[in-house]
């Protein structure tokens, strides 16, 4: 629940930002970029603190190596964050693969919660919940890559 307010506050952010003139947030689609790339970013981080051991029980585990896959996907998030920020094509590919990795990543979220993994001791968001978040993000990345 947290990535959807930090989503939603720095695509805000980057709004007003644009609004008083700042020419990189001028459009909606370059805010929400800069949104969504604050926001995988933010994620990103999980990846690589305490937090991490938690990431990786959501982890089915037919998945060998949990926290290598943990390391990774981390990794991956930061290069699409990163990628959202280029310019011309290479944001649209970077939206694009990250849509994947949100796709991919969503079965660890549905083990998560049907098997009761917790976040620093709090249970995951409940899937009639993080569903339409997933969707909300994905529907972001699909419409930022647009020309």
């Amino acid at each position: 629940m947290t990535v959807l307010v930090v989503l939603l506050v720095s695509w805000i952010v980057f709004r007003l930002l644009g609004g008083v003139g700042v020419p990189i947030f001028l459009s909606w689609h370059d805010s929400v970029r800069y949104a969504l790339a604050v926001m995988f970013l933010f994620a990103a981080v999980a990846h690589f603190n305490r937090m991490k051991h938690d990431l990786a029980r959501m982890i089915p585990s037919f998945c060998p190596q949990p926290l290598v896959i943990v390391t990774v996907t981390g990794l991956l998030e930061v290069a699409g964050a990163i990628g959202l920020m280029l310019p011309h094509h290479a944001h649209r590919i970077a939206a694009w693969c990250l849509i994947a990795l949100l796709a991919v990543m969503f079965l660890g979220n549905i083990h998560a919660a049907r098997t009761g993994v917790t976040l620093r001791g709090k249970p995951v968001t409940r899937l009639w919940l993080r569903t339409p978040m997933q969707l909300l993000f994905i529907a972001l990345l699909w419409w930022s890559a647009r020309p």
